[in-house]
């Protein structure tokens, strides 16, 4: 089945036949996504044909096995008012738990803001082919999410969602030099034309420190130490799984904090990033230690 939108090929199961029959007809890779809301942990990329089986144990009910789409993945956030349509800076999100994506899919293990992940070419493509049919389609007005794969063959899109991204929001806010409320209050009014964000012009990198064990099962109520420190390098700490207890601030989730910095260039982005988060401390801490990195290998 291919959708009029620019999408990878796909054909949705009910059972485990019919999924074993689709994974003979795309080959390996192949994508597993579960059919319906998973905290962003609901898709799995299986190599090979264990790989599969494994996923079809852990993905129950209805599921979408598609084409894996090779390329570079981006974040486009645009805000609509059912009309007209603001494009928010492009970012990049880092899914999978361990360096080098590897290990299980998380909600976001960090992101990076940076006007080089799309040329204007590529922004226009993604917007006459993608953001614009949408939202006439829809007569949407709100946050429209696009996770697109650059492929060779131009952009594809991944998934929608009706949200700013997390942890996408966090460099997004971190690098915008505009007074945001205004852009909200148009596109709830329906005047967005003419509305322009203005942005910095250094990236800005968040790098998630998560809870011991997470994405599987994890302890909370650990003390958080060293944020202060973090941020009197110049970062943001964006607070998410974190609560006041007895003794102070402690963890309360999975993904605990969003350290956050900008640089004049990408490079030096990521590395105020990780000087921050190097004075944080709660017990069985852990987090990426690449975010950003393969935007540095970016031609140009």
């Amino acid at each position: 089945m291919q959708s009029k939108m620019p999408t990878a090929e796909f054909v949705t199961v009910e059972n485990e036949t019919d999924a074993r029959q689709a994974l003979d007809r795309f080959g390996f890779p192949v994508v597993l996504k579960a059919d319906g809301l998973a905290a962003g942990k609901g898709v799995i990329v299986a190599h090979d044909r264990k790989e599969a089986e494994t996923a079809l144990g852990t993905l129950k009910g209805r599921l979408v096995i598609e084409e894996f789409l090779r390329g570079e993945e981006v974040s486009f956030i645009a805000l609509c008012d059912g009309r007209d349509v603001v494009p928010l800076a492009p970012t990049e999100d880092h899914k999978a738990v361990f360096d080098g994506d590897t290990g299980p899919n998380t909600g976001g293990m960090g992101a990076y803001c940076d006007g080089a992940i799309l040329t204007g070419a590529q922004t226009r493509e993604i917007l006459d082919g993608v953001i614009y049919p949408t939202v006439e389609a829809m007569r949407f007005t709100g946050f429209l999410y696009a996770g697109l794969m650059m492929t060779a063959a131009g952009p594809k899109v991944l998934e929608f969602n009706v949200r700013l991204g997390d942890p996408e929001t966090q460099p997004l806010m971190h690098r915008m030099a505009s007074d945001f409320v205004p852009a909200l209050m148009a596109a709830a009014s329906g005047e967005l034309a003419g509305v322009k964000l203005e942005w910095r012009s250094g990236p800005s990198v968040c790098v998630v420190l998560a809870s011991g064990g997470y994405p599987g099962a994890y302890e909370t109520g650990k003390a958080i130490h060293g944020i202060d420190a973090a941020e009197a390098t110049g970062a943001t700490v964006f607070h998410a799984g974190t609560r006041m207890g007895a003794a102070g601030l402690e963890t309360a989730g999975g993904r605990v904090l969003g350290v956050t910095a900008a640089g004049q260039g990408l490079a030096g982005a990521i590395d105020g990033a990780y000087e921050a988060v190097r004075r944080v401390e709660f017990e069985g801490m852990h987090y990426r230690t690449d975010i950003g990195r393969k935007g540095l290998e970016r031609p140009g």
